[in-house]
């Protein structure tokens, strides 16, 4: 082979174990972003110590892996790995690879990997990391020995582990026909808390002892019926091939306790929150299941309390930033839907189909212990003030007062469903949108950055999904609007002085402090908005929509790839801020003294920040900035 053949590269990337995992968008640009190495017989690829520094794959001929202290050999052919990731880069580690036949290897840097594992945690499983030294760890990290750091509870891996591995056993499977007393015998035989129901390999339903409980014995049902007529049909699924933590995510979200595993329409096994609890930091499962319990304002209010320690615990376990979001933002939704549930309680079910819609950092999933509350309601056409108004008007108090009483303060700019702008039909809102896109006036810039991030929560979805599939159509490629938007996104730019060092306020509320979120990520935030909205792209959460642009070509998958880092850099900054806080008994803020920082933090903050002016350049430049 005398020039780099990408094809087979990309091949071999498809059928190797670990690197399989990956989506074939990121197969494609490894296969671009690699090394190739062309080495003769004998030839000495890594030392013992330098072995960490990149992960090499061969593609032709073999590599030999020696360990000289416990006189091993092995010999490695094509599709196999080594180096960075592997045992062979593992702390104390003496291998050392040398060329056993002439060989063509791909190699990528460790920072490469460690996006990689970042994006798809299930190669984690195959692949470690570099060994970090003690109290290095940063945010999302695992310790070098894998296990918890001093002073924290547990080490936080549902990111990092699939629930391939999670699955014990062969699910425990009836058919829907199957009596309600053959179901409760097979529970009893296997000893397990929920049967699933299979007919003709297809998933049908799910029976807990829960159901048992609520709808058969509570109720005196006849055991001799039909197990289907107790049953959770078409219940919440996830792929084998997904990180626990998006089994975990779901349970949070939608109150459940069990949730099938499937490999495409094949069931494969049952998680349940049991399974989660042993690895871990899933007390997000547990306050979620307390907030769905609670019949009272007050109780909610007691439940909200505990998020500030929720958020503390994850920091000390190590939770990245992007999940720690995900999480917290999971326990604001169970508390938003609990009181739409009681709220329809007592003052009825709605006369018309409605949506409760998150906006700003809930609809982003990227909340923390310091969150104020941005929604609205989209209601079906059909509304009709003088008939319905009164109820979405007394729907809509009660809960934007109920989470202002959980610790979720009223909005300070009313962008909430309980001021009657907020509160509209479908038809409004799109002339809304039709609106701030063509009349982009400085208010119309500041509705947009709060309201073109919005996500479901309770009610009928498709009334949103409409409307942002017109609303994309619209901004997709609009250079006049775009410019607008570059334009405000340049109101918060990170704090670099003039020589490039890193500048704090003199004066204000918080002297001598950095606000790490309007000038840390809000930036980064207000970027991937507008590469969203230029792509036409329909994600909402700012990692998401940097990935997708990537792959739309809005941005460099590079360029996206330092954004992302940036991000979850600054966010752990902030979370830990936040959690120090906390833990000393004071309100959580984003404000930061740079005393808080060790000088490897500050550096890389530095950094960070650099990334991100430089691409608010690149977009005056694109669009310019009106």
């Amino acid at each position: 082979m005398t020039t780099p053949d990408r094809n087979l590269l990309v091949d071999m990337l498809s059928r190797q174990r670990a690197l399989s995992l990956a989506s074939p968008a990121t197969r494609e640009r490894l296969a671009t972003d690699a090394q190739w190495l062309w080495l003769p017989t004998g030839h000495c690829v890594a030392t013992p110590q330098e072995q960490h520094i990149h992960l090499h794959l061969v593609l032709q001929g073999t590599v030999v892996l020696e360990d000289p202290d416990h006189d091993i050999r092995i010999t490695l052919l094509p599709g196999e790995l080594f180096g960075y990731g592997t045992r062979a880069s593992a702390k104390g580690a003496s291998w050392s690879s040398t060329v056993g036949q002439d060989a063509v290897l791909a190699r990528w840097p460790s920072d490469t990997i460690d996006r990689l594992r970042a994006d798809h945690p299930a190669i984690a499983f195959f692949l470690g990391h570099r060994t970090a030294k003690p109290n290095t760890v940063r945010p999302g990290q695992e310790p070098e020995n894998g296990t918890a750091t001093a002073g924290t509870t547990t080490n936080l891996n549902l990111m990092t582990t699939p629930l391939r591995a999670l699955v014990k056993r062969p699910p425990v499977t009836l058919p829907p026909s199957a009596t309600i007393q053959q179901t409760a015998q097979l529970m009893q035989t296997h000893r397990v808390s929920s049967v699933l129901l299979v007919e003709q390999d297809h998933l049908f339903g799910v029976v807990t002892d829960r159901d048992l409980r609520n709808r058969v014995v509570a109720t005196g049902l006849d055991i001799q019926l039909p197990v289907h007529q107790i049953a959770t049909l078409a219940p919440f699924t996830v792929d084998v091939s997904k990180p626990a933590f998006d089994a975990m995510l779901l349970m949070a979200r939608h109150n459940v306790h069990h949730v099938p595993v499937v490999d495409g329409p094949r069931v494969v096994g049952m998680i349940t929150a049991t399974d989660l609890s042993e690895r871990h930091s899933t007390s997000a499962v547990y306050l979620a299941g307390e907030v769905y319990k609670q019949t009272t304002l007050e109780g909610l209010v007691a439940a909200a309390a505990k998020v500030k320690q929720l958020q503390q615990n994850l920091a000390a376990a190590g939770a990245s930033a992007l999940s720690s979001g995900h999480i917290l933002t999971a326990i604001t939704d169970a508390l938003t839907v609990r009181l739409l549930q009681l709220g329809e309680a007592a003052f009825g079910p709605a006369p018309i189909d409605y949506v409760w819609v998150a906006a700003g950092s809930q609809a982003r999933s990227e909340q923390t212990a310091k969150s104020d509350q941005d929604n609205c309601l989209i209601l079906d056409d059909a509304y009709q003030p003088d008939v319905h108004g009164s109820y979405f008007q007394q729907l809509a108090k009660w809960v934007c007062d109920g989470l202002d009483a959980c610790g979720y303060v009223h909005c300070p700019g009313d962008m909430m469903a309980m001021t009657d702008t907020w509160r509209q039909p479908k038809a409004r809102w799109a002339q809304y949108f039709d609106r701030w896109i063509n009349t982009p006036d400085p208010k119309a810039l500041m509705l947009t950055c709060v309201f073109f991030d919005q996500r479901a929560v309770h009610g009928s979805r498709a009334l949103l999904d409409d409307l942002r599939a017109d609303v994309l159509a619209k901004t997709k490629g609009n250079s006049l609007f775009l410019s607008h938007m570059v334009g405000n996104a340049l109101k918060h730019t990170p704090p670099l002085g003039m020589f490039g060092n890193i500048s704090i306020t003199k004066g204000g509320e918080h002297p001598n402090t950095l606000d790490l979120k309007h000038s840390g990520v809000v930036p980064i935030i207000d970027l991937a908005r507008v590469y969203s909205l230029a792509g036409g792209i329909d994600a909402v959460n700012t990692d998401d929509r940097l990935a997708h642009s990537a792959q739309s070509r809005e941005i460099s998958a590079e360029k996206s790839r330092d954004l992302r880092d940036a991000l979850e850099f600054i966010s752990s900054i902030r979370i830990g801020h936040q959690a120090r806080q906390t833990a000393a008994g004071h309100k959580p803020d984003n404000f930061l003294s740079l005393d808080e920082l060790s000088n490897f933090e500050r550096a890389h903050l530095k950094d960070a920040f650099q990334v991100v002016k430089g691409l608010q350049s690149v977009l005056t430049q694109r669009y310019g900035g009106r």
